[in-house]
């Protein structure tokens, strides 16, 4: 140190010199906790509300602006260190209070200013829109999250506690998330969300002992006011909680939701005389039965059925995807009038039926019930229907009548678990005609159409048994080729091919027969090759039906083509072309669509999507009624865009700030006290290693997010349904985090320690969690719930620590940085919740594991320095104090 010079160094943070958090009991916590829980059913809630309302990639966008709210928040103290200090508990009050009501208006806003998807490519309005969508959305979460930052920068020691009731109340806030529906509709977490941040506000008002202000000389040591303002924030949040829950209990057509005009439900109510017969919530959708002398749906049916079709109501979950319900009257004998199924025998899955006449059969997913409606028509006793959604049979009682045994279950699990084989399995089309251009549906996650569902479904097939799979006609070729790859890779496997073995099979070749109507394509698959009988009863019910053979193990030349007639067989040449492909991985790569089977690690049926595509989509870009151009996967590259520019702003704008300050500090005393560049202590020690301090904050985030997101995705398969996936494994990882986080000032752990635990612990998941979940499918839902937050825990525990552990860190040696290192936590997970999406698609959902397993190996390097910082922080300290 230089003679002469004294570096005045601020000691590190006490709570006897910033306003304190008390981390043991007090009610701030329990505000903590409240508004959290608030925040994080918030979140969920308008995911599935966007999925409802819109589709599956703005509901995405939820997750990202959420982020973008916290950490904008972040950037705010950072810019602004010294606000909220003067009365931290009514500024808080007043936060919690302003999530409350902006929570609420937000929702009531975008429900009622609508932004229309469809029409983005070529009306510049909805592109403001959307923007405005996305500041309104995020301003709730920029309140929720303003709260904890504020926390962080009042006390870094309690930062362990703070951060575990924030990760304990979000995991409150998931079971909320998925259980209120079930009694309030899909709306009614949203007015519990807003009554939450009411009774947050309650409480943070009068938390006042636990954050006595700084440098007030008045009565209590409070500022004037304090305890009107208190009463009055108070009152208010009694009053916001109160109107929520009359909304919610009284009212609740106040906030109904209002859906996309390009919805199927939409479309079937501006029929005249369409009515809603039926309309009802569960925690992962939502089901309305439509009564409508206009819907006539017999998808696949052959234009020689010349009688007219029996009486039928449309049902939709989530405002899509329609299916009929026949209204099909019973004869007094408790069997229905035979008059009435005659069309059955003109529907391309009744081949299936004949050939085996007298076998046992299984429908997965029938949905309306038609394929239950066709199989009992074509006399078939011994039916079993298997559904995941027991909403669906609840409206109208819809398989009272046509199947006898009825089981509410996971397909892929009760096709694990089923103790006896079937002669036929129908895998239902439950979902109408959608142009592969759209886009809409690229990043729905379908773990029915993987080769490993594929795989398991043969495997309940009796020797002779038969799987029926029936998906859309597109031009070119597309969904119909993947459900071809998928029977053939399915067919070719080992598993496939030993089981046909006994019967002399196991070559794709032999064991698939493909046949198309005017706009729908059929799949028979065997696990072992097709007789020469069966072969010949097929063509005799496609030319009795006009339906054209595609491909057929003894095909001809002269078979294709015959009745729905286009300028060339583009399908049977698309088959026979991947058939005789030596190298089918080569020959996927060449086809203009991806059309590669999807698997369980990279379960997208819907994404059709190769960059080869871009220069098409550009160039019609504004001149289509497809926006998106087959691409969904632009829509996430301009949210990741977005992202970017968004985190940019959050980390920039703060450093932009410093800059400033030390310029103008620089100006003003020159070579003063505490402003030598060159000096070991004082100012040089608390910013060296900034960056590295906000890039492990930032890793932090990105980490997580890699984690978290392909782990929901994977669990979709193992609990059944996406909303379950998401409520489970955000549920497991964010308690056991907030248990993590509240250890973290007890164990005598490193960061760097923690994080190469982290790292393998990652590793080790992704190898063995697959095969866990594969082996432990079979088990009923609520064993699989128990294993899913049992094999979870271990994880969650330890990502729960290198958060705290690094603002323990910060708060010692940089407090001012708290807030920033909150924004760029925040910031890199708005990028992180694109990116993992994008990676997905791209390589799988171990591919995003190893990447989350990479980020945090990155953090751990990071933290090295952290040894020589503290070591020359306290030097500089002592030194300051010490030196003449």
């Amino acid at each position: 140190m230089r003679p002469g010079r004294r570096i005045v160094r601020a000691p590190p943070v006490s709570a006897n010199s910033q306003s304190s958090l008390n981390p043991a009991g007090s009610a701030a916590n329990i505000g903590i906790l409240l508004l959290s829980a608030a925040t994080l059913m918030f979140e969920i809630t308008l995911t599935r509300l966007f999925s409802v309302s819109q589709f599956y990639h703005f509901a995405f966008m939820i997750v990202s602006l959420a982020l973008l709210g916290f950490g904008a928040s972040g950037t705010w103290l950072a810019l602004w260190p010294t606000w909220g200090r003067r009365r931290p508990h009514l500024t808080l009050a007043g936060l919690a209070l302003g999530y409350g009501i902006t929570c609420l208006g937000a929702y009531l806003f975008i429900n009622h200013v609508p932004f229309d998807s469809f029409s983005i490519a070529w009306d510049v309005r909805q592109v403001a829109l959307l923007f405005l969508h996305y500041v309104v959305l995020a301003i709730p979460f920029f309140c929720s999250g303003a709260v904890l930052s504020l926390c962080f920068a009042i006390q870094p020691d309690a930062a362990g506690t703070t951060y575990a009731y924030n990760l304990i109340g979000s995991a409150i806030g998931c079971l909320l998330a998925l259980a209120i529906p079930n009694f309030l509709g899909g709306v009614g977490p949203v007015w519990l969300s807003g009554a939450l941040g009411g009774i947050a506000a309650v409480v943070f008002a009068w938390s006042a002992s636990a954050f006595p202000p700084v440098g007030e000389n008045t009565k209590e040591g409070f500022p004037p006011g304090s305890a009107a303002a208190r009463r009055w924030i108070a009152f208010c949040g009694l009053g916001l909680a109160a109107l929520s829950i009359v909304c919610a209990l009284i009212a609740p057509a106040i906030g109904e939701l209002h859906l996309s005009p390009y919805k199927g439900l939409s479309y079937a109510l501006q029929i005249p005389e369409a009515r809603i017969a039926y309309s009802a919530w569960n925690g992962f959708s939502r089901v309305d039965l439509v009564e409508s002398p206009a819907i006539r749906s017999l998808p696949g049916l052959s234009y020689r059925f010349l009688s007219s079709p029996p009486p039928q109501r449309g049902l939709f979950v989530d405002g899509d995807d329609l299916s009929p319900v026949l209204d099909i009257p019973y004869a007094g004998s408790g069997e229905p009038q035979g008059a009435d199924l005659a069309f059955s025998d003109y529907m391309p899955t009744a081949v299936a039926y004949q050939l085996r006449p007298d076998g046992r059969a299984l429908v997965l997913e029938p949905r309306g019930g038609l394929e239950l409606w066709i199989a009992r028509g074509q006399g078939i006793a011994d039916l079993t229907a298997v559904a995941a959604n027991p909403l669906v049979g609840l409206a109208a009682d819809l398989y009272a009548g046509p199947a006898p045994t009825v089981v509410f279950d996971d397909p892929r699990s009760y096709v694990r678990r089923a103790g006896w084989t079937y002669d036929v399995v129908t895998l239902a089309l439950t979902t109408p005609y959608r142009p592969i251009r759209s886009g809409a549906y690229s990043l729905g996650e379908d773990y029915a159409y993987t080769v490993e569902a594929f795989r398991d479904t043969l495997g309940v097939l009796s020797q002779d048994g038969i799987l029926v799979v029936s998906r859309w006609l597109q031009t070119p070729p597309s969904e119909s080729v993947r459900a071809f790859a998928l029977a053939v890779e399915a067919t070719a496997s080992s598993d496939a091919a030993s089981a046909a073995s006994e019967g002399g099979g196991g070559d794709p070749a032999a064991q698939i027969v493909a046949f198309r109507g005017y706009a729908m394509m059929t799949l028979l698959v065997k696990s072992q090759p097709f007789t020469t009988d069966e072969l010949d009863a097929i063509r005799g019910f496609l030319d009795e039906r006009a339906f054209d053979l595609v491909y057929a193990p003894d095909i001809r030349p002269d078979d294709v083509n015959r009745y729905n007639v286009l300028p060339s067989p583009i399908y049977y040449e698309a088959f026979s072309a991947l058939l005789r492909a030596e190298d089918r991985a080569a020959w996927y790569d060449a086809y203009p669509f991806d059309v590669r089977p999807p698997t369980d690690n990279h379960p997208f049926f819907g994404h059709f999507f190769k960059w080869s595509q871009a220069g098409q989509v550009i160039a019609e870009l504004g001149k289509t009624w497809q926006p998106f151009g087959g691409a969904g996967y632009f829509v996430i590259v301009a949210l990741l865009v977005l992202s970017l520019v968004a985190a940019g702003l959050l980390i920039g704008l703060p450093l932009l700030a410093v800059r400033r300050q030390a310029g103008a500090q620089g100006v003003a005393g020159g070579q003063s006290e505490g402003c030598d560049p060159r000096s070991p202590g004082g100012s040089t020690v608390r910013r060296r290693g900034q960056w590295l301090d906000l890039a492990y904050f930032a890793l932090l985030g990105l980490g997580y997010l890699f984690v978290e997101i392909p782990l929901m995705q994977r669990a979709i398969l193992f609990l059944g349904h996406p909303a379950r996936a998401v409520t489970t494994v955000l549920f497991s990882l964010l308690l056991f985090s907030g248990v993590g986080s509240a250890l973290s000032s007890k164990l005598k752990v490193r960061a760097p320690w923690v994080l190469g635990g982290l790292v393998v612990m990652i590793s080790v998941v992704a190898v063995c969690l697959p095969w866990a979940f594969d082996a432990l499918l079979p088990l009923s839902w609520s064993l699989r719930l128990a294993a899913s937050v049992i094999l979870l825990a271990p994880l969650g525990m330890l990502m729960g620590l290198p958060f705290p552990l690094g603002l323990g860190y910060l708060g010692h040696v940089a407090p001012d940085r708290l807030p920033w290192a909150w924004a760029a936590n925040g910031a890199a997970s708005v990028v992180a919740s694109v990116l993992a999406a994008l990676l997905a698609l791209s390589v799988g959902f171990a591919g995003v594991l190893a990447a989350g397993a990479a980020v945090y190996a990155v953090a751990a390097l990071l933290t090295i320095h952290w040894s020589v910082t503290l070591a020359s922080s306290f030097l500089g300290v002592h030194s300051a104090y010490e030196s003449p």
